[in-house]
């Protein structure tokens, strides 16, 4: 089990040694009763998100903000206790970037919940607990579309979306979601709201400081208020799949479909992660096929057609071609219930590593030799169309020998991502369970760069400490 590292105490004494009681009271003075929570059937609720495998600390207190003003009121307290402060949405993240710390604030966004879309200017003003499924309900209202799209769209947050940068299925054409953030509303670590960045398209006046808090996982700041770009609803898609006798067979497919289209979606998942939807929810899927590619065209049949070219070009054994939204929408279900489907087998290690499109071969064919070797069950699903994978490093947390197993798995794998020139995340962000792994992606001169970046926005260190900086 990981756990993430807590924060130091500060020079004058204070930090950890705060006492928990002065540090609440000032809290429920500042930020309101309504607000505050020490209940601790409560806390323990909070203390965690998805990463199964991050041993959460015990926090001091919860403060479920409502406007920028308890988000502010909550940090001064913070900063004047030198108290640790760890942000959270909707607690859906998978690398343990809101895991608790010991004696920290947690401090929840859920309960901001502006939603205003401007049809004209094709924006909406967005607080970060509004639900990613919500904003795109109300885009599609007005006839326009917030393309990010991660797996948990229906129920991830896009304060958390923001703070790690989430990509998802649409991806490969669309973009991420720092493509869609036009201005931001932050709270610093002392206290201070600033705004960054504005509505205009265009915006090149000084520093763009609005994409470094975009991803930073709340280590720099509190994202209280977004200003995001809509799209007009793309056309209708057409919808491609196709099975493969081998991992590899399909990666070979994916170089072929991307160097000649921009599919609007291209998906992957392998035997075991079929089986493990299979198991849920038996919707005939083909478990006698090594992998399956799902990918969507919204340029035309024409585009869709030369993608199932290109799967019977690599060696597919069956390929289809489907117009009926009805059936290109039951196919991607199985796809966005992958990893709740293999998170029933056992405790999940999730890998989110992400390679140069050709070197996707490589990548799978070297993830089964790692499965082998560690005698570790690891399903592969991903965004194949950019690169993007996830190794589920899949172990009974109750057998240590299988957990040294999977731990060896899930370092190596990150250590073959760095080889083949690739990330250790592409979007789910660093958390807990990368933060061994960034430096040597990064390297000493930008790691040195980083730590400058944090302490010039949080000198003190109160802002999600024990992650990656």
């Amino acid at each position: 089990m990981v756990r993430p590292d807590p924060a130091e105490p500060s020079a004058d004494g204070t930090g950890m040694s705060a006492d928990p009681r002065v540090v609440c009271a000032a809290l429920v003075d500042e930020v309101g009763p309504d607000a505050v929570v020490v209940d601790a059937d409560v806390l323990d609720a909070y203390r965690r998100d998805r990463a199964t495998a991050v041993e959460p600390g015990h926090p001091l207190a919860l403060v479920r903000a409502r406007a920028t003003g308890e988000v502010q009121a909550t940090v001064r307290v913070a900063a004047r206790y030198g108290v640790p402060v760890v942000p959270r949405g909707l607690g859906t993240g998978l690398s343990g970037g809101s895991t608790a710390v010991d004696g920290c604030i947690v401090l929840s966004t859920e309960r901001m919940r502006t939603l205003v879309v401007d049809p004209a200017a094709l924006v909406a003003t967005v607080g970060p607990g509004v639900v990613n499924a919500e904003l795109k309900e109300a885009a599609r209202a007005h006839g326009l579309w917030y393309p990010p799209d991660p797996s948990s769209f229906e129920i991830c947050s896009i304060g958390g979306n923001l703070a790690t940068n989430a990509g998802g299925l649409c991806c490969v054409k669309y973009g991420v979601t720092t493509d869609y953030v036009l201005g931001l509303e932050v709270v610093l670590a002392d206290g201070r709201a600033v705004r960054l960045g504005g509505r205009t398209i265009k915006d090149v006046a000084g520093y763009d400081l609005k994409r470094l808090f975009v991803g930073s996982e709340g280590t720099l700041g509190v994202i209280t208020e977004a200003t995001l770009r809509l799209r007009p609803a793309p056309p209708p898609a057409s919808t491609v799949v196709a099975t493969f006798p081998t991992l590899v067979r399909a990666g070979e497919a994916v170089t072929g479909i991307v160097s000649t289209v921009r599919p609007a979606m291209l998906e992957l998942m392998d035997r075991a992660a079929l089986a493990a939807v299979e198991l849920v929810k038996p919707m005939g899927l083909d478990l006698d096929t090594a992998a399956l590619l799902l990918a969507r065209s919204d340029a035309g049949r024409d585009e869709a057609d030369r993608i199932g070219a290109a799967c019977e070009a690599a060696g597919a054994t069956y390929v289809a071609v489907t117009d009926d939204p009805d059936e290109g929408e039951l196919l991607l279900g199985a796809r966005r219930m992958a990893i709740p489907c293999v998170e029933r087998l056992g405790t999940v290690l999730i890998e989110d590593v992400g390679v140069p499109v050709p070197r996707i071969p490589e990548l799978l064919a070297a993830v089964e030799g790692v499965a082998t070797r560690h005698d570790t069950a690891i399903p592969v699903i991903g965004h194949a169309g950019d690169g993007n994978f996830h190794p589920l490093v899949t172990f009974d947390a109750a057998d240590p020998g299988a957990t040294a197993r999977a731990a060896a798995a899930f370092d190596e794998i990150m250590d073959l991502a760095l080889s083949l020139g690739g990330t250790v995340t592409g979007e789910h962000g660093v958390g807990v369970l990368k933060a061994a792994h960034l430096r040597a992606q990064l390297g000493d001169d930008v790691w040195e760069l980083t730590r400058r970046v944090k302490q010039a926005f949080d000198p003190d260190g109160i802002l999600n400490p024990g992650k990656w900086v």
